[in-house]
């Protein structure tokens, strides 16, 4: 190993409470941090934008537009990326609809409103989509725990009967769906 090379080892830096990766070297702190998803439930002539997944996981199942922040991008510009990525479409977004926290995997999920500003089609990862009435959610073909959320919250943020911004429901941490329903592939 060359003097120019790191060397980390685990340690708790001075004024941390956690352990890091240290480089003995030159005491750089490897900061591990979560990751942050945005995404937006997307409406549009009554209807609620949703892209069965191409990739995976969860691949073929039904989700809102959303996926990781970018380095150098405002969460709002992430939410409108992956909008374009995932069903080719442009959004026009209102507000925050929620800030959810799933800490198995690490992740912030910052979840936007928004009105569909044009046209959508299948992107690259999605196998197709769709506006959804309400009463037409596939809900048990839904990826993730976190898209249940944000519909419902969505929806009592459109009946008036709470208003965002949302965080995990009571005792939920991202690992269940609705009724106790474990992740599977």
């Amino acid at each position: 190993m060359s003097d120019l090379e790191p060397d980390f080892h685990h340690t708790v830096p001075p004024g941390d409470t956690l352990e890091r990766r240290v480089c003995t070297r030159c005491g750089f702190v490897h900061y591990d941090n979560p990751k942050v998803v945005v995404g937006s439930v997307v409406r549009s002539r009554g209807g609620i934008l949703l892209c069965r997944r191409a990739i995976f996981p969860r691949r073929g199942f039904w989700t809102i537009p959303a996926g990781y922040l970018e380095l150098n991008e405002a969460p709002d510009a992430g939410a409108r990326r992956e909008a374009f990525e995932e069903a080719n479409a442009e959004i026009a977004i209102s507000g925050i609809l929620a800030v959810y926290s799933v800490p198995r995997l690490s992740q912030v999920q910052v979840i936007f409103q928004a009105t569909l500003a044009g046209g959508f089609s299948p992107g690259e990862e999605s196998l197709e989509v769709k506006l959804f009435d309400w009463a037409d959610i596939p809900w048990d073909e839904l990826a993730f725990p976190s898209v249940h959320w944000a519909l419902g919250h969505d929806r009592a943020s459109e009946l008036g009967e709470a208003a965002p911004p949302f965080v995990n429901p009571q005792g939920q941490t991202g690992d269940l769906f609705p009724g106790g329903k474990p992740l599977t592939r």
